[in-house]
């Protein structure tokens, strides 16, 4: 029986995409959800495969748009779009893309990780070593916009957003952090707001519009969440006592917003240790005596081992600001959150909903389907909960499915797709007791997130796309 979506989802699909297209990280809004039947339980090399195609690396996840699939990779240092048959998974054309320099990036990250994103004529993608460019549709290069040198100590990451007339892109890094929206047009720069708050994150933004009201793109970062007007950048409405880093994707239910954010274990309930003043600190550890703490004095252990994330202008010593925002940091605490949407200004006291704070995900995304909540940490524990109250239905690893988490989950056809690094994907029946249908190993590590393609699924792998679905 094809499960019913909630009033909710059918307004997320009318707003913000049809069931159809996957043309933007994890689908419609984001949401990781699509309308969708005949999707297979079990699936792998051998069962239920339509087709395999073997490609260069890259962590970005494939989306969908008219008859195309599109990706990045890198390939040989190279780094480059790839445009799919949607049908059969043939290469249609590859462009290979400017690399401008080579950043920093962390072990788990790719210089492909950022996924593309499609309005249907053109595909839009964002290069961490250089900056945006868009393609057509038969692979011409339309227009570039080089960006950067960034510095976030993690390497970019995060996925552009095709939101009305422009591509807005949010740049968290150690310093100078903002969100910029470019015309689809030509590339050039409608708008940009700073974010001083924020410091190196890849979550990629979420659309919402309240009735009859004007569209807003809504960008959690650093102990702070802010709601921007999508035409002109300005700040409609904020919230604060959000986690220090925010890597996943908020979720949109109705005029719910789930948002998760994971620092460190040192950022645990229960574990919060406070970090003294600039002054007390001086006094402490500033041997020299030259108004500065740098990493030879320092004698607290938590900030020697953190020192690449807090001393944000890489000059070896810590100054006031910079101080602040390590003991601003270290007394955040690790959370899922819920909040009701609405309203102006400063909605800290307002809009919480419920908090919940074990096992919370660094990197994979939630999903909210069928009127459950499900989140998988990184360590592979898997907890579904009531989005309406916050209470655990149940909580535990998945059964037969052991390792570490880097893909967001997806739902569809009543089933809950999640996908492990080692290369398993688990598939669920939709519900709150995590009943498990199959775990189908692929055999390949897996850093994308899976695409829903009506009754198909493609995960992405190191070395290939498949294309499972139930043959008919």
């Amino acid at each position: 029986m094809r499960p019913r979506l909630r009033w909710s989802s059918f307004l997320l699909l009318a707003a913000f995409g049809t069931g159809a297209e996957w043309d933007r990280f994890r689908g419609p809004n984001g949401s990781g959800v699509a309308d969708a039947t005949g999707l297979p339980a079990t699936f792998g090399p051998k069962h239920n495969l339509i087709w395999k195609t073997s490609l260069p690396p890259g962590h970005s996840s494939p989306i969908l748009s008219r008859d195309r699939i599109f990706l990045t990779a890198v390939d040989k240092e190279k780094l480059s779009l790839i445009a799919m048959d949607r049908r059969n998974g043939r290469i249609v054309w590859q462009r290979k893309s400017p690399r401008s320099r080579t950043e920093r990036l962390h072990k788990l990250n790719s210089p492909a990780s950022a996924t593309p994103a499609s309005d249907g004529t053109r595909v839009y993608v964002f290069f961490g070593d250089h900056g945006l460019i868009c393609f057509g549709w038969e692979g011409r290069e339309l227009w570039r916009t080089p960006l950067g040198p960034f510095n976030n100590v993690y390497g970019m990451g995060v996925s552009p957003v095709v939101v009305e007339g422009s591509i807005v892109l949010v740049v968290d890094q150690s310093r100078d952090s903002y969100i910029a929206a470019f015309k689809k047009t030509d590339g050039t720069l409608r708008w940009k707001t700073m974010r001083p708050d924020a410091i190196s994150g890849s979550s990629v933004p979420t659309l919402y519009r309240e009735p009859g009201g004007q569209l807003q793109v809504i960008a959690p970062s650093s102990r702070r969440m802010e709601s921007y007007d999508a035409a002109t950048g300005r700040v409609l409405w904020f919230v604060t006592g959000l986690p220090g880093e925010m890597k996943s994707q908020p979720i949109l239910d109705g005029s719910h917003l789930f948002v998760n954010g994971y620092a460190s274990p040192d950022n645990e309930a229960g574990n919060i240790r406070p970090v003294p003043s600039f002054e007390e600190g001086l006094a402490v550890e500033d041997s020299n005596r030259d108004g500065f703490v740098a990493k030879d004095e320092a004698r607290d252990a938590r900030a020697k081992s953190a020192w690449v994330f807090i001393d944000l202008n890489a000059d070896g010593k810590l100054d006031r600001e910079e101080w602040d925002k390590y003991r601003a940091l270290m007394t955040s605490e690790n959370a899922l959150q819920a909040y009701r949407l609405g309203g102006s200004g400063d909605l800290t006291a307002s809009s919480l909903l419920w908090r919940y704070q074990r096992a919370i995900p660094q990197l994979p995304s939630m999903v909210v389907y069928n009127g459950v909540l499900y989140m998988i940490s990184d360590a592979g524990i898997l907890t579904t909960l009531d989005p309406a109250t916050g209470k655990v239905f149940k909580q535990g690893r998945l059964r037969g499915v052991p390792g570490s988490y880097l893909a967001s989950i997806v739902a569809a056809d009543g089933k809950v797709f999640i996908a492990s690094q080692s290369g398993v994907v688990a598939v669920l029946k939709a519900g709150a007791e995590q009943e498990l249908l199959s775990a189908n190993n692929l055999d390949e590590d897996i850093f994308a997130t899976p695409a829903i393609d009506r009754d198909r699924i493609l995960v992405r792998t190191v070395a290939a796309l498949y294309c499972f679905g139930a043959k008919k």
